[in-house]
């Protein structure tokens, strides 16, 4: 199984707008940082998109991607959804609705600003073309199968709201945690590949601080895990020198590849 990072960037991205700081200037590419999404593949080909942030198309360009077998949804903010129109390619190429999950409550801003994309009436216009998705709704703690793999999505705290995070067998993918709760932590016992969201030094209200992250990733005891929705606040060699062992920052185009295991 391989896990590709597309974007491992916080929602302002990487350089930032109007920022001259020595990481929005920075020659170094790993510190050039999208917005956040990754791709799982299996070992027998199925592809499983992880959100739709607004650079999906370069990001997949650059992955040379060019088909996934559905899409999962972590929450309804901006950075992860607002891409979606660039699902029109796949739609269009494979005649087929691309499935799309999350909870009740992403799905239903999706289907509120994206109703083009999901109801069946609204047709496009002869010689025209839309993104045509499936919406399928998942459940906290209820694993589902997609292909030849096993999903489990779980609930982990977003500061007022709530984020789905996902294992797929040896990997838990984790973005936008305030904390990591005990449910969430029995939901990734014997991983090994983590991904943790870790936003600032400083702490945040909705998101996991690097060292909050840290003390996670230790409790957790993954082999490897891997830190994104980074900040222009650091760069990745400062960030790779000071994290402890077994502990990385991840970057844009980054690819994880896990043997099998019997999970």
């Amino acid at each position: 199984m391989k896990l590709r990072f597309l974007g491992t960037g916080t929602s302002f991205g990487v350089p930032q707008i109007g920022c001259h700081c020595a990481v929005c200037r920075s020659t170094d590419p790993r510190d050039q940082r999208t917005r956040c999404g990754a791709v799982i593949e299996t070992d027998h080909g199925t592809r499983l998109l992880i959100d739709t942030p607004p650079e999906l198309r370069l990001q997949l360009i650059a992955a040379d991607i060019d088909h996934v077998d559905a899409v999962l949804f972590t929450h309804e903010h901006a950075d992860h959804i607002h891409g979606i129109d660039d699902l029109r390619a796949f739609s269009l190429r494979s005649g087929q609705r691309m499935p799309m999950y999350g909870d009740q409550q992403t799905l239903a801003v999706l289907r509120e600003r994206f109703p083009y994309i999901v109801e069946e009436h609204l047709k496009p216009v002869a010689g025209t073309s839309r993104p045509e998705g499936q919406m399928i709704p998942v459940t906290s703690g209820v694993a589902f199968r997609i292909g030849d793999t096993d999903v489990l999505p779980f609930t982990v705290p977003h500061g007022r709201t709530s984020v789905l995070a996902y294992r797929f067998g040896d990997i838990g993918y984790v973005t936008d945690a305030k904390t990591i709760p005990e449910s969430a932590r029995l939901a990734l016992a014997g991983v090994r590949v983590l991904v943790l969201n870790a936003l600032l030094r400083d702490a945040h209200p909705t998101h996991l601080s690097i060292a909050e992250a840290i003390s996670a990733a230790r409790e957790i005891g993954a082999e490897r895990t891997f830190l994104t929705h980074l900040t222009h606040h650091t760069s990745h060699a400062e960030l790779a020198a000071e994290l402890p062992s077994g502990i990385s920052p991840a970057y844009d185009g980054l690819i994880v590849t896990v043997d099998p295991s019997s999970w």
